[in-house]
């Protein structure tokens, strides 16, 4: 084991690096989800952990009526929360930004991000057709990950791959974030 190795597992865990943030970004029905899914599992079994956040354009719900987290809310709280002994959940009434949703996410290694399309972390863009292009226009493009053998703009340099080549798009991602599980 070289030496740079021994100082990074003798770090104490408070101290370690930050979670990397990585976004997936494209349209509705672009994979966003699936591929988003199927990160979490393979870093997972690989030993990190993992944390994620989606924008939602729509409407949500999170609780079931009857509980009394969903009664908590009927009645008016602004915000409720529920911890048991292997979950917790906070329903809020308002609307957070990204960078709030990190907050509750330092101890993780990943954070994967469906959607933010404005936000600067580094993106994975999903293009489905020719018309989803524009989406090229978003800051921090470092891959792209195309449904369609149509030519994507040789000016984006990003490294591209197919949307069902997985695997490759996993590697290039720990390209990204060198380091071991916390």
């Amino acid at each position: 084991m070289s030496s740079d190795q021994n100082s990074y597992h003798s770090v104490p865990a408070q101290s370690q690096q930050a979670p990397f943030v990585f976004q997936i970004v494209g349209y509705k029905n672009s994979g966003k989800t699936t591929l988003l899914s199927q990160l979490t599992r393979k870093l997972k079994q690989a030993g990190f952990t993992v944390g994620t956040a989606k924008h939602d354009a729509h409407e949500f719900t999170m609780d079931t009526p009857g509980t009394d987290t969903w009664q908590h809310q009927e009645a008016g709280a602004d915000i409720t929360a529920i911890s048991s002994a292997s979950r917790s959940a906070i329903i809020s009434n308002r609307t957070e930004s990204l960078s709030a949703l990190l907050t509750h996410m330092q101890h993780v290694d990943f954070v994967l991000v469906e959607g933010f399309k404005q936000e600067h972390y580094p993106k994975l863009m999903l293009l489905r057709n020719p018309k989803d292009e524009p989406l090229l226009q978003l800051s921090n493009i470092v891959m792209i990950a195309s449904w369609d053998t149509f030519d994507i703009p040789l000016h984006h340099a990003s490294p591209t791959f197919g949307i069902s080549d997985f695997d490759a798009i996993y590697n290039h991602l720990l390209t990204l974030h060198p380091f071991p599980p916390k």
